[in-house]
């Protein structure tokens, strides 16, 4: 996920994570493999490193080393039962009962008890610790006590009613309870992403230090404090007591403010990944990487949010309108050389419930864009802004976008790409955008839900969640809390199509691409697994 980005994808779905034996492919350190980490190039975190607070795709693929989840997700995004839950069970898909596995510590060699899971996730629902991951502990009974009063801004008003959810209970060290205010049947598929992994009493002694020099329970454990200007290294945690036993011993993630240094970076031999190429490069770097370029399928969905708190966005006709003048086939062509799928959906192809066509307002058509433009009255005059993160590979294709709506709508632009992932994404979360905003989206866990709940519910408006446009539809949640509570999958597809009929005729957003995701790897890395999520499997890695 470029960022501000995240990831999830669904059951039934083909093999998305790809093993590669290489042979030769860019050009190799000088410096023996052996002796050294394999190094990977992300950009910034938004966030500490904090599992219930990062909720993007740099601090993700840090934190995927860093910590094993109740359950698990494959390359494929199907979820595997070799977490640190030993059964997740309910009668009546409310309350749920979760018995862990004897065996698992923190990085501290401390234990992961049931306190270690009740603990954390009644911190990152608690409102005044601003955790964005806050809003996937919405549907456990309580919650709403844990959110203090706001005032009119959206700035916290008072305290909260609670600091614990009175629907979890710790039963005894290997078992706790989760009652959920309405059925979930999905809810365990749910149970491998960021925000709900445990925390050690360490966290809770000094979550500022934690945050620099995290302490979790997976493969990798941190070798030193993150820092920002350089990254962190990870190395093997001796007494792991999961699957995953890692193949190489330290991987370094390695922070570039720009993805176009990173990538000229690989091609010198400087550092051994790239997860994810820059759109400029996307034609090159086959012939750049020979055997060291993988292309996987994903679940990325990038697209613009609109800020529906300006009042020049607040008419849904001028929204459907700026959506119409976009000719995404032309740009996914020249600009990402037919390595993105325009998107007419808001669920990508490769998860349950995509439907093909979704979008009535996704296909170019300028003369009803027109039309829709002047109903609402719209001045041509002021230029539209349009937002984007620096340094990710985004410049050329927003441009692109800018060029079609002065071309389509008479409308010139201006483009807002000089902020950097930490800058942008406070802005993103305080309503601060004043047009058009670059966003990306991927699977956190195999549910369709997760394209719609948490980017679009009035619940998971910020600080809970990455509602950035601040969309409120109650035809929306209900039809969503529908999908949640139906007793089959095909039963909560049905309920999700029609939240996203609701979703697509309101257009908060408006709907780009899907991508797939194109890596490079030295010849330093002899093995490489990309997931559907779009992250580098640090415990596939090989090494010459």
């Amino acid at each position: 996920m470029t960022p501000p980005e995240r990831s999830l994808r669904s059951t039934g779905v083909v093999l998305a994570g790809v093993v590669l034996l290489t042979g030769c492919a860019g050009a190799a350190t000088e410096q023996s493999s052996a002796t050294k980490p394999i190094s990977i190039a992300i950009g910034e975190p938004l966030s500490p490193l904090v599992p219930g607070n990062t909720t993007e795709e740099y601090g993700t693929q840090i934190l995927e080393s860093l910590w094993t989840g109740l359950v698990e997700y494959g390359s494929d995004g199907e979820v595997s039962y070799t977490g640190v839950a030993e059964s997740i069970e309910s009668d009546d898909s409310t309350t749920w009962t979760i018995r862990l596995h004897d065996g698992w510590t923190f990085h501290d060699g401390t234990p992961v008890t049931a306190d270690s899971f009740v603990d954390a996730w009644n911190y990152t629902a608690y409102s005044p610790n601003a955790q964005a991951g806050s809003y996937f502990f919405a549907n456990v009974e309580g919650y709403g006590d844990l959110q203090g009063p706001v005032d009119d801004s959206g700035a916290p008003a008072g305290e909260p009613a609670a600091t614990e959810m009175s629907g979890l209970r710790a039963v005894d060290d290997t078992s706790f309870t989760v009652t959920l205010s309405a059925p979930f049947a999905q809810f365990p598929v749910t149970l491998g992403y960021n925000p709900f992994f445990p925390l050690p009493q360490a966290f809770f002694d000094d979550p500022e230090a934690f945050g620099r020099e995290p302490i979790g329970n997976g493969p990798f454990r941190a070798d030193g404090a993150f820092d920002p200007d350089k990254g962190l290294t990870v190395r093997v945690y001796d007494e792991y007591a999961g699957d995953r036993a890692p193949s190489v011993d330290a991987v370094e993630f390695r922070v570039y403010t720009d993805v176009d240094t990173a990538y000229t970076d690989a091609l010198a031999g400087n550092v051994d990944v790239i997860p994810r190429v820059p759109a400029d490069a996307s034609a090159s770097a086959p012939q750049d990487f020979e055997d060291g370029y993988l292309q996987t399928p994903a679940s990325a969905f990038t697209f613009l949010g609109l800020p529906l708190y300006e009042e020049r966005y607040a008419d849904p006709r001028v929204r459907q309108a700026l959506s119409m003048a976009i000719d995404r086939a032309t740009i996914a062509e020249e600009i990402f050389s037919g390595t993105r799928q325009p998107a007419d959906s808001v669920v990508p192809p490769v998860v349950a419930g995509h439907r093909d066509g979704a979008c009535d307002y996704c296909q170019l058509d300028v003369k009803r864009a027109n039309a829709l433009l002047d109903e609402a009255g719209f001045d041509r005059s002021q230029p539209i802004e349009l937002w984007f993160n620096a340094g990710s590979g985004n410049d050329a294709w927003m441009e692109a976008v800018g060029n079609q709506l002065r071309t389509n709508l008479g409308v010139e632009f201006v483009l807002r790409g000089d902020l950097a992932p930490p800058e942008y994404g406070p802005l993103l979360f305080s309503k601060g955008m004043t047009g058009p905003f670059r966003m990306g989206w991927s699977m956190d866990y195999p549910s369709p839900q997760n394209f719609l709940e948490p980017l679009y519910s009035t619940q998971s408006q910020p600080p809970a969640g990455s509602n950035t446009s601040f969309y409120s539809s109650p035809e929306f949640d209900a039809l969503v809390a529908e999908g949640n509570a139906a007793a089959s999958n095909e039963e909560a597809i049905g309920f999700y199509n029609q939240a996203e009929d609701v979703l697509l005729e309101d257009m908060p957003i408006i709907p780009l691409f899907f991508d797939v995701t194109q890596s490079v790897h030295s010849t330093d890395v002899t093995e490489m697994v990309v997931d559907v999520f779009g992250r580098v499997d640090t415990s596939s890695l090989h090494q010459s």
